[in-house]
């Protein structure tokens, strides 16, 4: 088959990759994609697609199956357009892609599918956040409504930083339309966890669980990112993984049922294990980025296989690997996630892949001088092995083989994590 892939970061070349190994496949093109996907796909960086000119280019090119990588192509209705050619798409539709499109929808789909998550005041002013906040004790989250890329979710211990974060919202118009609305909800403490669910629509099935890092420094410390890092599988107890099945997947699926969302896809739950009970943050309707990174490497089958059955309606076993572990650490750029710098010469041996690790293009550029940073998150340092502290070794090790000035990274992936302490109290 040939299979068209959408987006052009790291958790796209990753998805790349995958499919790269499948005897299914034929041709993998990218739109865009970017310079480093290639010999494994071809990019379509340099044409401008319309959904004219695609009706014709899928049809000479034999296109069988799309994956809609990043989350606004499929706010955006992609997936229905493609469906509607009479391709096979992994992605959930339009409609259903609105529980990552809009947090007061998918707010108020889990208050109905009886999820558990935070109370919130949805507020649409400066004045009223500042009002509505008199519901919530210090800290308080303010999210925006719509899109924005990783950068719509304030966490305020202060009337003051409310103030602030809201003025950036509504006066300021810093996140645009994603912040024509917003919400105030608790702020949860526990041990972030991301669990990844492939459904048809009515069914399901667990992928790993993975911890995934989104402050950009060291001791989840300084403003949230699209994501800094993470390790996969992040192993935790059966009684709480059955607990976080009855309460929070089941009801997911269900909910996508009582709505009629059409879903053939992958639905990721973005959980905070409280001393309580699992809380969900967020719902995203595609893989993470940068979880899609160490989750795919895990499976012990064909990923284009899994995708298309799934595009279908269907429902395949997944096997995973046993005793193998990865883990991504992410170079960043100087100013990132605020204002990063582009254009700075890459320098070190960006070409270097061994059996244990491996560089994902998330950021980048290529000229006649060399590789330029091209994006906020620039590199994926992959490490795989058969413990986790390998696997971590293993990244790190590939992250020292470049360099280029105001590089970020994290220095404490897979280090920092104390759900099991967070368990012990639970039960």
């Amino acid at each position: 088959m040939n299979v068209l892939v959408i987006g052009k970061g790291g958790r796209e070349q990753a998805l790349v990759r995958a499919l790269a190994t499948s005897p299914q496949v034929g041709q993998i093109f990218v739109w865009p994609g970017r310079a480093g996907f290639e010999p494994q796909a071809i990019c379509l960086q340099n044409q401008t697609l319309n959904k004219n000119t695609i009706r014709k280019w899928v049809k000479e090119k034999n296109i069988d199956l799309v994956v809609i990588g990043p989350e606004q192509e499929l706010a955006d209705g992609w997936s229905n357009f493609f469906r509607s050619l009479n391709v096979a798409v992994f992605g959930p539709s339009q409609e259903a892609a609105q529980l990552e499109s809009s947090k007061l929808f998918a707010k108020r789909f889990m208050m109905a599918a009886g999820v558990p998550t935070s109370e919130f005041k949805e507020v649409d002013s400066v004045e009223k956040a500042l009002t509505a906040s008199a519901h919530f004790p210090f800290p308080i989250v303010l999210k925006a409504d719509g899109l924005a890329a990783g950068k719509g979710v304030f966490i305020c211990y202060s009337k003051a930083e409310l103030k602030k974060a809201a003025e950036l919202i509504f006066e300021k118009k810093k996140l645009g339309p994603a912040g024509e609305k917003a919400f105030l909800e608790d702020f949860q403490r526990g041990e972030e966890l991301s669990l990844f669910v492939l459904t048809n629509g009515r069914e399901y099935k667990l992928l790993p669980f993975a911890r995934d890092y989104k402050k950009i420094k060291d001791s989840n410390q300084g403003p949230n990112t699209g994501g800094m890092g993470a390790f996969a599988p992040y192993i935790i107890s059966s009684t709480l993984q059955k607990r976080i099945e009855e309460q929070v997947v089941r009801p997911s699926i269900k909910g996508i049922v009582d709505h009629k969302l059409f879903y053939h896809g992958l639905l990721y739950i973005g959980l905070m294990i409280t001393n309580k009970t699992p809380i969900v943050l967020e719902y995203n309707i595609r893989f993470g980025d940068p979880e899609a990174q160490v989750l795919l490497p895990l499976l012990d089958g064909d990923w284009a296989e899994v995708f298309f059955s799934v595009a279908r309606g269907e429902l395949p076993n997944l096997i995973w690997k046993k005793n193998y572990f990865t883990a991504c650490v992410v170079l960043a750029g100087e100013g990132y996630p605020s204002q990063p710098i582009t254009g700075v010469p890459i320098e070190g041996n960006l070409g270097f892949e061994s059996p244990h690790s491996y560089f994902l293009h998330a950021g980048t550029k290529k000229t006649d001088k060399g590789w330029l940073t091209d994006g906020g998150r620039v590199l994926n340092a992959l490490g795989l092995g058969n413990t986790k502290e390998e696997a971590i070794r293993q990244a790190y090790e590939q992250a020292k083989r470049v360099y280029w000035p105001g590089m970020q990274m994290r220095s404490d992936i897979g280090v920092v994590e104390s759900i099991r302490g967070f368990e012990e109290s639970l039960f």
